[in-house]
């Protein structure tokens, strides 16, 4: 058996203490948390067994060389020099490396800048993202906004309390997939190892809401926008395209086919800036792409044309064949700037009331088209997304409300004939379940086969629990629940009485009301349950106006979900066909 080690000569690298339950904690001094500035330890409970001093010893022997490794790294270098050479050779878009030189001056530089690339690992990670959630302008939980960084004398434009705001889990999940690539490239150069980004834990992603306007809000947008036919037709064009801002921009005349039956716009480029200088780019995603063209639609940009035409005429200009569609220039030699088209469009929805952003024009001819049943891939490729229609369902699938409803209507007229099942009273009086059910059956039987008829005293509570072998609760229930039915009444006497049998039809003076009535039986009424000139409640249900008992069982539970202490004779029945104004007849209880 192995005896325990001497724990002073442990303690020189690191400690093994034993805790009351028999268990070892393991801790390694790693340093100073950089963000939190805290002691950072490596801790390990090891449980209590034979083999625990051992299992420790390899504990703490893997840590020390853990932080050996990190404190003497093959490299030297900081993350802010890993990520100045990882932007410098950066092929992504430029407007992301601009967002990603932005996320490091703003907010990975501040904490982990000075920190040698071999030192951080998932804790540190983590302590950087919960900094991000807790306050994005990294406050040092100051109490009061100050108005500038620099030393000076506070005055009223200092006095406002400073509220912390945690930064976007869409903006901290940029700076992880910033900072996992720069660790890739390290892996790559040899400058560390592994990379510690894959044990790292961003925030999850939120869920989309794209929110685009309603077709109501579409149609005032449309109608406000119309008073300049030519920005009218651009906000037609891009909510029927679903092209995003700067594709509308770039579109050239060359690119439309305005040709009957072919109309189609090719969108090639867009306006971006590119270190503050606006050019014509590749788009978003590099993948050109042609996108139908309805007839009204093409109807709009001829006459569009046909009015650039004349205004360059009017000048003693004329277009350019390569010219700009949508243009602030005479001749259209220019192209819109993207920003100028945003700031238009916030204008006249702030004018409108309407609270939306020119980038959900795209969110509106997303789900218009999904609810028209157009399959997601073909919204996908309008629209320019990658991914076949994954990236189209994941984000509006929350807006296709009307188009499901098609679906169900589909599915519904493929199933079976559902089967008639007897709900209520008829699934009681039928098919009765419990034992007071069946005695109500029972007793609701005699008297649809006139073996109780009209006016006599119905079987007692103690009898018929003695006939159906049930308890007299149990009985009196079945007898209430017949009473329900509107088959018994409750004499002067307190006294059960039969009030009449089922098979009792209703006369109908109203001749042509009877011949409105067909032959199969049960049709959905319109009723009204009224109280002398007080009416109390309308609904609906299925039942034959001929027959009494159906009338009389509907009079009775309309009057008992009534709550109204008043008899069932204080009540009259009005009834009618469903959707016709005529009525058949009023039933009284007497």
């Amino acid at each position: 058996m192995v005896g325990r080690p001497n724990r002073e000569n442990t303690r020189n690298r690191g400690s093994i203490d034993e805790l009351p339950s028999g268990a070892l904690r393991v801790r390694v001094y790693a340093g100073v948390d950089p963000v939190t500035k805290r002691r950072h330890d490596l801790v390990r409970v090891v449980p209590p067994g034979p083999g625990a001093w051992r299992e420790a010893e390899r504990v703490r022997d893997r840590f020390v060389h853990d932080v050996a490794e990190r404190r003497n790294p093959r490299t030297s270098a900081t993350v802010d020099q890993l990520l100045a050479r990882y932007l410098d050779q950066f092929d992504g878009a430029p407007k992301t490396l601009s967002n990603y030189r932005g996320y490091v001056r703003n907010h990975v530089s501040e904490f982990l800048g000075d920190v040698k690339v071999g030192e951080i690992d998932a804790d540190i990670l983590d302590s950087f993202y919960a900094e991000l959630r807790r306050c994005r302008s990294h406050c040092k939980q100051r109490r009061t906004n100050h108005w500038t960084t620099r030393e000076h004398k506070c005055d009223r434009r200092c006095g406002r309390p400073h509220i912390c705001r945690p930064l976007g889990a869409s903006t901290i999940r940029h700076i992880h997939f910033l900072l996992s690539g720069a660790f890739s490239r390290a892996v790559r150069w040899r400058w560390v190892s592994v990379s510690p980004i894959s044990e790292a834990l961003p925030p999850a992603a939120p869920k989309p809401n794209p929110q685009p306007p309603t077709p109501e809000e579409a149609a005032r947008i449309v109608r406000g926008a119309w008073d300049d036919l030519d920005w009218g037709a651009l906000i037609w064009t891009a909510m029927t395209t679903g092209a995003r801002r700067g594709e509308i921009c770039a579109v050239r005349w060359p690119s439309l086919t305005l040709d009957q039956g072919r109309e189609t716009v090719w969108l090639r480029r867009a306006i971006r800036d590119e270190n503050g200088v606006l050019v014509e780019a590749p788009l978003k995603t590099h993948q050109q792409r042609r996108v139908a063209l309805d007839a009204e639609t093409a109807e709009i940009l001829r006459d569009h044309r046909a009015r650039c035409v004349e205004r360059a005429a009017a000048l003693g200009l004329e277009l350019a064949a390569d010219s700009f569609v949508f243009s602030g220039a005479p001749d259209n030699s220019t192209f819109l700037r993207p920003d100028g088209v945003t700031q238009r469009y916030e204008r006249l929805a702030a004018r409108l009331g309407i609270a939306t952003t020119i980038h959900k024009l795209r969110h509106f001819s997303a789900t218009e088209l999904i609810a028209a049943g157009v399959d997601p891939r073909t919204v996908a490729g309008r629209l320019g997304h990658s991914g076949g229609g994954t990236t189209t369902l994941k984000t509006y699938s929350a807006w296709v409300s009307e188009a499901d409803q098609r679906a169900a209507t589909g599915i519904r007229a493929r199933m079976p004939q559902r089967p008639v099942v007897a709900v209520g009273v008829d699934r009681a009086r039928t098919s009765p379940r419990h034992p007071y059910e069946r005695v109500a059956a029972a007793v609701a039987g005699q008297i649809d086969a006139g073996v109780l008829s009209s006016g006599v005293v119905a079987p007692s509570a103690a009898d018929l629990a003695v006939e159906h072998g049930v308890s007299l609760a149990t009985a009196k229930r079945g007898l209430g629940l017949v009473q329900d039915w509107g088959l018994l009444r409750r004499t002067a006497r307190d006294r059960l009485e039969v009030v009449g049998r089922a098979s009792e039809e209703i006369r109908l003076d109203d001749l042509d009301a009877v011949t409105k009535l067909s032959t199969g039986g049960e049709q959905l009424l319109d009723l009204v349950l009224r109280h002398g000139a007080d009416e109390i409640q309308r609904f609906s249900a299925m039942a034959d106006p001929r027959k009494a008992d159906h009338l009389r069982r509907l009079l009775a539970g309309a009057v008992r979900r009534s709550r109204s202490p008043e008899a069932l004779a204080d009540f009259e029945l009005e009834v009618r066909l469903a959707g016709q104004p005529e009525l058949l007849t009023t039933f009284v209880e007497y």
